[in-house]
């Protein structure tokens, strides 16, 4: 199948240095960039036989019709480019991000005569050194309130210095104290400089030693009876404690580190970075990627980092990963050069730094959430995505109505199955139901037969109980929700069980679910339904009797609703599994004499589980509270002789 891809060049073409690689399309557009420390090994990963590439690299190999590359020194020049030409060529394969240029930044303008601090969210001021990120616009401008009491620098505007230069009266911060810049006449513009350097090194290395040093100073000239000074001595004073107050303190105060806690799934990473300075958090960033590409970890902990270091912000000592990237030593000596002195990157294992990456990467957790709830609120995105999955299935209409199905067990028995509901594109779980399966082979079988008892419902004529299953055979439950089963509701009163028909049903799983799933529907006669299955792996639609499954590009709104409907399928489908596991082990245990409800309660309140329950021995379940050793060993043998398979 390799043969298809007519622009693969020749091995012997293809040089061994290290270097870039890009592919582009028949429009000459770039569609990937990567980089590699052996051009060869690398691109002939990219042209092994097509069907064993990853669905997502297969299409992007194939929608390709030439790859060139550059030959570079080292590892490190073959990362600095690869960043240039991603920021250039902006490619749809590579990761996307969202949201990284919206931070404020406090930011000193070096560049200019008399050197300024002020809020801004630009990138590229000549000359100027940035601090940040923060995580919001008050945040910064509070700490630059607290900071011009301690270095009372220029905040105006240009026009307004030079204004005040010209007609010899102070701006209005120099009016009221709060500016010793040169317009003030309180200080000379070197004066003003040397000011401005203080701020800059206390910004950069926020040495805690300035509260001793600004407390003896209070004294000295509270001693020589200079009041004044040691007021303004006393303000600084409080305005440093409260500065270092605000921040919480997490590590040594010698410690300064970024810490980078990333969360990601198939089709979206979160990302959430703790700028840690002289042991304190004293700023937060975070963004979420798009993911095109199936990439590990480490390929997106690189990436990640190029990005937060490209621009203004200026790596400290130490970068903590969660993972380290193939080229740690390149992209270590790449943060080296950005910060002008060593940095170090690595992967925290324990200790304090550990705790600090667990905490953000348990943020990026919620980022990540929060971004998939907001994307999946708003009524354009739902409207988009139904709109992308009619053209991608060739559906006659957009599928309002989603029925997915999902089926569980415990290596084959207690076997239960989920429906779940979308209508336009949101949840209705008063319409979500649960299924017992007596008995399977495999899956497949499965699924034939919850698909089978569900289009049951739709083939019987409309207000006739003719034709229709028992609603209690095979133990079929009506659930609102996650609450207990409910029997066959009364036409007319409520709504009645499966009473709506769905546009497109969709399955958990591959061709082969797909195709019992098709079967179902011949059987049923029922006609005008559409029909998929969504694979957790690659993430592919397949239809039945397709060769080859739908692929959605990766960031979009069709994709996105389809692994949420998969995921509520499945939740819900465990949900029941152990909601009957829980069942399961109180009915055993309620038959064994000398145990009622109270001491079952205790005995599953301590082990926390029925898989602890089941592995405890017989002096185990004595030390509980009301157990003896004949009691406690009824209890073990009753439960080894009952012990079910692993839980898939």
């Amino acid at each position: 199948m390799s043969d298809a891809l007519s622009y693969r060049p020749k091995a012997g073409e293809i040089p061994t240095a290290p270097g870039v690689y890009r592919f582009r399309d028949g429009e000459r557009r770039v569609l990937y960039v990567g980089k590699a420390k052996n051009l060869r090994a690398r691109l002939s990963n990219y042209f092994a036989p097509l069907r064993t590439l990853h669905e997502r690299t297969r299409r992007m190999v194939m929608t390709a019709t030439s790859v060139e590359w550059t030959v570079v020194g080292n590892d490190v020049e073959a990362l600095q480019l690869e960043y240039t030409w991603i920021k250039e060529f902006d490619p749809p394969f590579n990761v996307k991000y969202r949201d990284d240029k919206s931070y404020p930044y406090l930011a000193v303008t070096l560049g200019d005569e008399a050197p300024r601090a002020i809020v801004t969210r630009r990138s590229g001021i000549p000359g100027a050194r940035y601090f940040g990120p923060y995580p919001k616009v008050w945040a910064v401008n509070e700490t630059l309130d607290l900071l011009l009491k301690l270095f009372p620098i220029r905040t105006c505007k240009d026009s307004d210095y030079r204004r005040a230069i010209a007609t010899g009266r102070p701006c209005f911060a120099g009016q009221i104290g709060r500016c010793f810049g040169p317009c003030s006449g309180h200080v000379s513009v070197e004066e003003h400089r040397a000011n401005v350097d203080r701020f800059v090194s206390f910004m950069t290395n926020q040495d805690r030693r300035i509260v001793d040093e600004l407390t003896q100073q209070m004294l000295e000239a509270s001693a020589a009876f200079e009041y004044e000074t040691a007021a303004r001595r006393r303000d600084q004073l409080q305005a440093a404690t409260e500065f270092f107050e605000k921040s919480a303190v997490v590590l040594r105060d010698d410690v300064d580190v970024d810490v980078f806690g990333i969360d990601h799934d198939e089709l979206a990473a979160a990302v959430q970075i703790f700028v840690v300075r002289s042991g304190r958090v004293r700023g937060v960033h975070s963004w979420t990627v798009d993911k095109e590409l199936d990439v590990p970890i480490g390929d997106l902990v690189d990436s990640v980092v190029q990005n937060a270091y490209g621009g203004q912000l200026s790596p400290p000592r130490e970068v903590v990963v969660p993972e380290l990237p193939e080229d740690a030593a390149a992209l270590e000596t790449w943060l080296s050069e950005r910060a002008g002195r060593k940095v170090r990157l690595r992967a925290a294992q324990r200790g304090d730094k550990a705790a600090l990456l667990a905490t953000a990467t348990q943020n990026a957790k919620q980022s990540l959430m929060l971004y998939k709830t907001r994307r999946s609120a708003d009524f354009t995105t739902r409207s988009r995505a139904l709109e992308d999955i009619q053209e991608a299935l060739g559906m006659a209409d957009a599928p309002l109505r989603i029925e997915c199905f999902d089926v569980s067990h415990l290596s084959g028995t207690n076997i239960v199955a989920s429906m779940v509901v979308f209508e336009d594109g949101l949840p209705r779980k008063d319409e979500y139901r649960r299924f017992t399966i007596p008995e399977s082979t495999d899956d497949t079988d499965s699924i034939h037969q919850v698909l089978t008892r569900r289009l049951a419902y739709l083939a019987a004529p409309s207000g006739s109980a003719e034709g229709r299953p028992d609603p209690t055979a095979h133990a079929d439950a009506g659930v609102g929700g996650d609450g207990g089963g409910v029997g066959e509701q009364v036409e007319g009163t409520r709504r009645s069980k499966f009473s709506y028909r769905p546009n497109l049903l969709v399955v958990d799983g591959g061709e082969p679910q797909v195709a019992a799933a098709a079967r179902a529907l011949e059987e049923s006669g029922v006609e005008g339904i559409y029909l998929c299955g969504i694979a957790k792996r690659l993430e592919e639609i397949w239809t039945p009797d397709a060769d080859f499954p739908v692929i959605l590009p990766r960031n979009s709104d069709a994709l996105f609703l389809f692994q949420r409907v998969r995921d509520e399928a499945h939740r819900f489908a465990i949900t029941h599994q152990r909601q009957r596991r829980k069942r399961d082990i109180s009915s055993v245990l309620a038959e064994i004499p000398g145990l009622g409800p109270t001491r079952i309660k205790v005995l599953l309140r301590h082990f926390g589980s029925v898989k602890r329950l089941r592995a405890a021995s017989v002096d185990e379940i004595g030390s509980v509270d009301g157990f003896g050793q004949t009691l406690a060993t009824v209890v073990y043998q009753e439960l080894r002789s009952g012990a079910p398979a692993q839980p898939r």
